[in-house]
């Protein structure tokens, strides 16, 4: 791969219970793209993944959630599991900082259960986007049009439903950083907050 993300600087805002390939897999494939990629997260230190049945293993956080800027960052990736974006669904920090990413104009990558945070950030009304099935329901409440496909990319916004779509999703991910801004997300992002 090659390191067409050199130079750009992506977040990964997690916390504990976060589906362990889910964060580790979009990270080393963004690293090796050559982005500088930050793991956010509330707590200082580490954060530990669910692994499909128990709990998994820990991953450092490099900027405290409470410290992290959303204008140093190219692009915002939303891993799933359902213990992690339910905890940050409810942290006014997280979804201040989600949406500073929609107010830019910036991409933003989520898999799985990872769109319950932008139901929350008020990011969804109005666009296209897939998830883990079970919560397709509180997507369509929220004003989303949801499909079923492995990855599903909106005007900087990029979707899938599971691990097992994993490697469509890092590569439309990619795509979508390093085609930066997005100023239809931007607009469509302000008509519906």
């Amino acid at each position: 791969m090659s390191k067409q993300l050199q130079g750009k600087r992506i977040a990964i805002l997690a916390t504990d219970g976060f589906e362990q390939v889910e964060l580790t897999r979009p990270l080393e494939a963004l690293r090796t793209a050559g982005a500088e990629v930050h793991v956010v997260a509330p707590e200082a230190d580490e954060i530990r993944g669910w692994d499909q049945d128990d709990w998994g293993e820990t991953v450092a956080v490099d900027v405290r959630l409470e410290d992290a800027q959303a204008h140093h960052y190219n692009g915002l990736m939303l891993p799933g599991g359902v213990i992690n974006p339910d905890k940050l669904r409810i942290n006014e920090h997280a979804l201040g900082f989600v949406r500073a990413f929609f107010e830019a104009g910036k991409p933003v990558a989520a898999i799985c259960h990872g769109p319950w945070t932008l139901i929350n950030a008020d990011a969804v009304t109005g666009r296209t986007l897939t998830s883990y099935p079970s919560i397709k329901q509180d997507l369509l409440n929220a004003g989303a049009n949801w499909v079923d496909e492995e990855v599903v990319v909106d005007q900087g916004l990029t979707t899938s439903r599971s691990p097992d779509d994993m490697e469509a999703f890092v590569d439309k991910m990619i795509e979508e950083f390093c085609e930066g801004r997005h100023e239809e997300q931007r607009e469509q992002y302000l008509e519906y907050a």
